[in-house]
């Protein structure tokens, strides 16, 4: 099994998990689930404060460390996809000036402004 980079999978369409992992990045970013995770926290304070027993202590430290093992797995999610459209345009304005310098605009030129806004297509 070989592993590609986020970018690379599926050629030009979007697979099912990087349209999951786009709108699960756009929720989390959301004040709607800034508040769950304030209510997490709370539940958290709550629980120690009125010693309930230790299974609970257990369970609100579990439901923590999910979403903070899922919101890392998004973080680098994303971190990929940003730094593989980074690249692309970089590789994309390298090859147009290039083709400037050698005289007529070609494919460069048309891939260097497929590659502007690239970011939110990936």
């Amino acid at each position: 099994m070989t592993f590609q980079h986020p970018a690379d999978r599926g050629g030009d369409q979007r697979q099912r998990f990087e349209r999951l992992a786009g709108s699960a990045s756009r929720f989390t970013s959301s004040p709607l689930f800034f508040a769950f995770c304030l209510a997490l926290v709370g539940c958290m304070v709550i629980v120690h404060f009125l010693h309930l027993g230790t299974e609970w202590q257990v369970f609100v430290g579990d439901c923590m460390t999910a979403v903070t093992l899922l919101l890392l797995a998004l973080l680098k999610n994303s971190e990929l996809r940003a730094e593989r459209a980074v690249q692309r345009k970089l590789d994309a304005i390298a090859a147009a000036l290039l083709e400037a310098q050698e005289g007529e605009p070609g494919k460069a030129h048309e891939d260097l402004r497929a590659a502007i806004r690239m970011e939110e297509e990936i």
